[in-house]
């Protein structure tokens, strides 16, 4: 680890560009090797397995953060930011927004689990449909019959909540 943290550090640290969630990241790239340690291919240079896994971290914790934007563009402002003034859309704007939001995710939590994991891999976590298909044990084709199925289902929970 000695050996092998400063550049991993780097690696990471240009990745996200904040310094305390690279440390984290480092931390749980090394956690990580070392409950995999059976996984490593001696013939090949540790460096490369670590920076491997240190990438697929970074890409994970970009995943997160996507999915945390998501979410915090409904919170309330903060005091703070209310004090600058900026070209932000009108507060009713905002709150219908918000409105908006929260019926999709409601909208989303209720589909049937079959419908609601290609959904949430494709159009939040960002996965290519092979990628989702793989992940999930099922067909491409699968994956795009569930999402046609998914939208028409939020399109029609959408609908119905207008009238």
């Amino acid at each position: 680890m000695r050996r092998h943290r400063d550049p991993i550090y780097r690696l990471i640290r240009g990745h996200v560009g904040h310094e305390d969630d690279a440390l984290d990241l480092v931390q749980e790239c090394f956690v990580s090797a070392f409950r995999h340690l059976d996984r490593y291919d001696p013939e090949r240079p540790l460096r490369a397995w670590l920076s491997r896994i240190a990438i697929n971290k970074c890409r994970d914790w970009g995943r997160r953060r996507a999915v945390r934007r998501l979410f915090s563009s409904s919170a309330p402002w903060s005091s703070a930011a209310a004090e600058v003034a900026d070209d932000a859309p009108a507060a009713d704007d905002l709150a219908a927004d918000r409105q908006e939001l929260d019926m999709l995710w409601r909208a989303v939590s209720a589909l049937p689990i079959k419908l609601k994991e290609p959904l949430i891999l494709r159009a939040i976590e960002g996965l290519s449909q092979a990628e989702t298909a793989d992940l999930l044990g099922i067909s491409e084709k699968a994956v795009e019959t569930r999402l046609y199925r998914a939208r028409r289902k939020l399109d029609e929970l959408r609908s119905a909540s207008r009238t």
